[in-house]
């Protein structure tokens, strides 16, 4: 089974996607060298990577930010093995390490709805992370369902604005399918509807 023939179009190439994550991977080395954020060894960043979507996309960025960081992940569902999220996320597997007073940057696929990533902020916030920022390599702000406030001095880092499409590739999946992909794209609406 070729993977590429459930593609409908390619939305960015692999080329596209690894110059963007540069950019980003650049503009938090920025920030975090810059700021009242990193004034000792401590205050380096905590990289929480959503699973399992946001697995290459945050290797790809972590190796490329140029200061010290601790990576961890959580998992939240909300998806199943749907296409649309069931708008009640629960963390099925939580961090490892304590991110208590920690700067944290939470590395998500999509932000869609906005409900897991509500959650997510929520639940840092809970454990005393002192700021809490996100970078998502996609954001749909037309299918927003749920405001979410960064906390200390957070800031927000987007790849790109994503169409109203169901994407696959890069980690993004269908029913576990289509992760391993070097592009996203778009998935022929007759293969899940």
């Amino acid at each position: 089974m070729d993977l590429n023939d459930h593609i409908e179009r390619v939305l960015w190439t692999e080329e596209q996607l690894a110059e963007r994550i540069s950019e980003l991977a650049s503009q938090i080395t920025q920030d975090f060298k810059n700021s009242s954020l990193s004034s000792s060894s401590s205050s380096f960043p905590v990289i929480v990577g959503v699973a399992t979507g946001a697995f290459l996309f945050l290797a790809d960025l972590v190796r490329k930010i140029k200061l010290p960081v601790t990576i961890d992940f959580i998992r939240a569902e909300s998806y199943g093995s749907g296409t649309k999220s069931n708008c009640s996320p629960r963390i099925s597997c939580d961090l490892k390490l304590d991110v208590q007073g920690k700067h944290v940057i939470l590395v998500e696929d999509i932000v869609d709805t906005g409900n897991t990533l509500f959650c997510l902020i929520g639940h840092l916030k809970s454990k005393g992370a002192s700021s809490i920022s996100v970078c998502t390599l996609l954001d749909k702000p037309s299918r927003r369902k749920v405001n979410f406030e960064l906390v200390g001095d957070g800031k927000f880092y987007c790849g790109f604005e994503c169409p109203d499409y169901f994407v696959v590739g890069y980690g993004f999946d269908y029913a576990e399918l289509y992760r391993n992909l070097p592009f996203v794209g778009v998935l022929k609406t007759e293969l899940y509807k």
